[in-house]
């Protein structure tokens, strides 16, 4: 059997659920409990961090042959609507955050987003998800 550790850092971040195994997880209480990390959260986001900049360089060559936007990326309705009326579609390709605004409908993220390809977190309406759910790589 494992423990269950939720990791979310806030309003910035994609809560997780992991799986560890009771001896992983006591290592971890261990440094916890000397002062090497605040919390379990802290010894993890630390390690991941640590694993992502152990390979920092095959991240920054897949991100340049992918032509990923990195970081957040934000659409409005507004944004939309100019690629619309300019008759262009979007191919969304986003490593970070992408997020369509609350009062994009259906129609238009439908109308204007032709491919949609998020590794990481996509925040958009349900609906918009679901009108997109064709597209998205």
């Amino acid at each position: 059997m494992s423990g269950m550790i939720p990791v979310r850092a806030g309003g910035d971040s994609e809560k997780i659920t992991i799986n560890l195994g009771y001896v992983d997880l006591g290592h971890i209480d261990l440094l916890v409990q000397d002062g090497f990390y605040s919390n379990r959260t802290d010894f993890i986001r630390t390690a991941i961090r640590n694993q992502v900049e152990r390979h920092a360089e095959a991240t920054r060559q897949s991100v340049a042959r992918r032509s990923l936007d990195l970081g957040m990326r934000h659409f409005t309705r507004a944004d939309l609507e100019a690629a619309q009326a300019r008759g262009e579609v979007l191919h969304i390709r986003v490593l970070g955050l992408a997020s369509i605004a609350a009062d994009v409908s259906p129609e238009l993220a439908r109308a204007t987003i032709a491919s949609l390809s998020v590794l990481g977190a996509l925040q958009a309406s349900p609906t918009v998800k679901s009108a997109l759910a064709d597209r998205l790589r």
